[in-house]
């Protein structure tokens, strides 16, 4: 089943990285991937219950995976519609490719291992 899982994340990041999309979301991620973002990034995932997957992103070991639904209930309406309105795609194509981006861009912004100090 991960062999036919990471085949079609292969395929939708090539799609991705073909339309374009995956330029348009890593450039939305070093935007938003601020220290005080990922900050409350960390908040939000212990709201939902997701804080062990986002801290793996951040420490030296092995990134979890998150899903497309885990990373909706991960993400206020607001912090969608925001990413709809910089892209211009539905919630239903960037979401997906943002499951896929965002473990390794956290990881890129916190090259340390920790959780970045808010000023």
């Amino acid at each position: 089943m991960s062999g036919i899982f990471n085949d079609v994340m292969g395929k939708l990041s090539d799609l991705a990285g073909s339309t374009g999309l995956s330029q348009q979301v890593h450039s939305y991620l070093s935007q938003l991937l601020t220290p005080t973002a990922i900050s409350s990034l960390m908040a939000q995932a212990d709201q939902a219950g997701l804080g062990d997957k986002v801290r793996s992103w951040i420490g030296d070991g092995h990134n979890l995976p998150i899903s497309t639904d885990e990373l909706r209930s991960l993400l206020s309406n607001q912090q969608v519609q925001a990413m709809v309105d910089k892209t211009g795609l539905p919630a239903a194509t960037i979401l997906p490719v943002l499951a896929h981006l965002l473990p390794e861009a956290v990881n890129t912004q916190t090259p340390t291992g920790e959780a970045p100090k808010t000023a």
